[in-house]
């Protein structure tokens, strides 16, 4: 009965997909690329679960009671899928507040009626659902934003080595860049593309809001702030103010400072004190991990809003930077490589913008956005560092960071040329 059930799953997730990839392949604009980056994205999930993490292993290792607990009783499930408890025969476990990794057995509880437990078609599931999204999001850009280069989203989200890689495989990083682009995808249609609020998008948009929070909030947080700000303008705009960009850069920073004053007042999280002390304490603690091994260190970081704003441009550099080509290790000397190449494109783009030539996205967006990459900077900085763990959170504002800055006309020539 199990194998029945996961054969009749498969099938239809097998048959829904080639439907998709059959429709995507008829783009004019992209389609010539879906192959070549989905054999990229496959080649990332091979080598995610050849060199599987301790991670990966250990969600997949718990995740299996909790669906034996599904097959027995789906009312004991719904209870621990709505709970932060789990009970089940000698299994209790109780997480004293939010645990995305308890989160994650969660959904590969669910999986596992798919796999018949099998982390390799877990991991799959999880890679193509990264990839359908941000193939998703590369194609309403190209839809919305014609007159700007179609390659520069295509690079960032479903090319560039380490996004590439990171969001493949049992990872959380899958969810954290697969939900932020579903969530993107509907809302530049929503604000940009005239679309209509049809139920399927709007559901669409709320699960991947959903997911994003589960899985990272302070990330979420701050996505949902540039989302805000973003649609503030957006709405002045409409109503014929803001069509000066200082206008729309105070627009934006008001929106976001009365945000940031309502989330501290609804949720203690949010408080000031609360999330410096926090940054802190991961700091401190991922710090000892690192051992002797290369990471990011400041000389004087205390849990004080003063503190972390003195800071904020050395962790936002090295959260970019780092690490550095000729520090020890192959991977760390790997990853150096890459970072010179995102320095290198980041250099471009600022002399580009600086001469004029940054591109045509709207002001309001590139204010966003890069808005929600600066800040995820210097919370990453200040938070990770150790170098393989910054690495790895940090796919979350690469491809965001790399579809602006590849948005100048040098780029854009350079795209171009090799057929993008």
């Amino acid at each position: 009965m199990k194998l029945a059930l996961a054969i009749l799953l498969n099938a239809a997730l097998a048959a829904l997909f080639w439907r998709w990839l059959r429709t995507q392949l008829q783009d004019p604009q992209l389609g010539r690329w879906l192959l070549p980056t989905l054999a990229l994205k496959l080649l990332a999930w091979v080598a995610a679960c050849w060199n599987l993490s301790s991670d990966a292993l250990y969600i997949q290792v718990f995740s299996n009671p909790v669906t034996r607990q599904l097959r027995e009783s789906f009312p004991a499930w719904l209870e621990t899928a709505t709970s932060d408890a789990f009970h089940y025969q000698d299994w209790h476990l109780v997480f004293h507040g939010y645990s995305n990794t308890f989160f994650m057995w969660k959904i590969v509880s669910v999986l596992n009626l798919f796999s018949m437990h099998s982390l390799w078609l877990n991991a799959l599931y999880y890679t193509l659902f990264s990839f359908v999204a941000c193939w998703m999001l590369v194609r309403t850009i190209a839809d919305t934003f014609p007159a700007t280069p179609k390659g520069a989203a295509l690079v960032g989200f479903l090319v560039w080595p380490t996004v590439v890689y990171w969001s493949a495989g049992l990872t959380k990083e899958c969810l954290v860049v697969g939900s932020a682009a579903g969530l993107l995808a509907v809302f530049l249609q929503w604000l940009y593309n005239n679309k209509p609020f049809s139920a399927w998008s709007v559901v669409v948009f709320v699960l991947m809001a959903v997911l994003q929070f589960k899985m990272r909030y302070f990330f979420a947080a701050l996505l949902f702030s540039a989302m805000g700000g973003l649609t503030v303008v957006w709405v002045v705009q409409q109503l014929g103010g803001a069509r000066r960009r200082w206008i729309i850069v105070a627009v934006f920073a008001v929106t976001i400072g009365a945000g940031a004053w309502v989330g501290s007042e609804v949720s203690l999280i949010f408080r000031q004190n609360r999330i410096t002390l926090q940054l802190l304490r991961n700091y401190n603690e991922l710090s000892r991990q690192s051992g002797t091994r290369p990471r990011i260190k400041f000389d004087d970081l205390r849990p004080t809003t003063e503190s972390v704003a003195q800071n904020a441009p050395q962790a936002a550099w090295e959260a970019l930077s780092r690490p550095w080509f000729w520090e020890a290790g192959v991977l760390y000397k790997v990853v150096g490589m890459e970072n010179v190449v995102l320095l290198g494109v980041l250099g471009v783009a600022l002399v580009a913008a600086c001469q004029g030539r940054g591109g045509r996205l709207p002001f309001a967006l590139v204010v966003a956005v890069l808005f929600y990459c600066v800040a995820m900077a210097v919370l990453l900085g200040l938070s990770t560092p150790n170098l393989g763990t910054l690495n790895r959170y940090r796919v979350a504002l690469l491809p965001l960071l790399l579809w602006l800055a590849l948005q100048n006309e040098y780029a854009a020539r350079l795209l171009r040329r090799v057929g993008l």
